[in-house]
């Protein structure tokens, strides 16, 4: 049975709507591609003036489901664009624009992701940095293949446990608010900052 498309997004990206994160992906399982891809450009004809954009990184060959991601191009920008994220996204393969913290030099940069999750190969698990995920936890986990961490609740974190804790108790919360004002009637678009 197909879900609600919006209360998908609201159950996996409310940190985003709601400005802490700058991104999330979600998966949305449909037969119907043509009308997935109308949803898509309806919601950034609505969420672009409020600094948030929309895209399918990836449709399963085999099945009905898409992998979409939900960003701020104007968090995601200087996240791309720090000099040791550089470093480490050249790498991992990829290309940098010369301007990575623009809105087109993120483009470029989720290109180059999206193509990698296209692959049959491995997962890209640097993908954690174009989440907003600590450069640290992303490289940690790379490292010891997702072992031996500090803390795991969102994602798996190879830092102080402690910050870890009270930022996925955060995001927690906010999804937790985001779903109680959603199913009780306040639209997405009032749920999502302006940035």
């Amino acid at each position: 049975m197909e879900r609600n498309f919006e209360t998908v997004m609201i159950e996996q990206c409310s940190p985003v709507l709601a400005g802490i994160k700058p991104a999330n992906l979600f998966r949305y399982v449909t037969r119907d591609k043509a009308g997935l891809y109308r949803t898509v450009e309806d919601w950034n004809a609505q969420l672009n003036g409020r600094g948030l954009h929309l895209r399918v990184m990836k449709e399963c060959p085999h099945g009905e489901w898409y992998l979409l991601y939900l960003y701020r191009p104007a968090r995601l920008g200087p996240i791309l664009a720090g000099e040791e994220t550089g470093r480490f996204l050249e790498q991992e393969g990829y290309t940098l624009p010369a301007r990575p913290d623009s809105p087109a030099g993120c483009q470029v940069l989720l290109d180059q992701l999206a193509r990698r999750l296209e692959c049959g190969g491995e997962f890209p698990h640097e993908i954690g940095v174009f989440l907003g995920y600590p450069l640290a936890d992303v490289i940690g986990f790379i490292r010891n293949r997702g072992q031996n961490f500090t803390f795991c609740g969102f994602w798996k974190s190879y830092s102080d446990p402690d910050d870890a804790r009270r930022y996925f108790c955060q995001l927690k919360k906010c999804t937790d608010v985001y779903l109680r004002l959603f199913h009780s009637g306040t639209p997405i678009l009032r749920l999502a900052v302006a940035a």
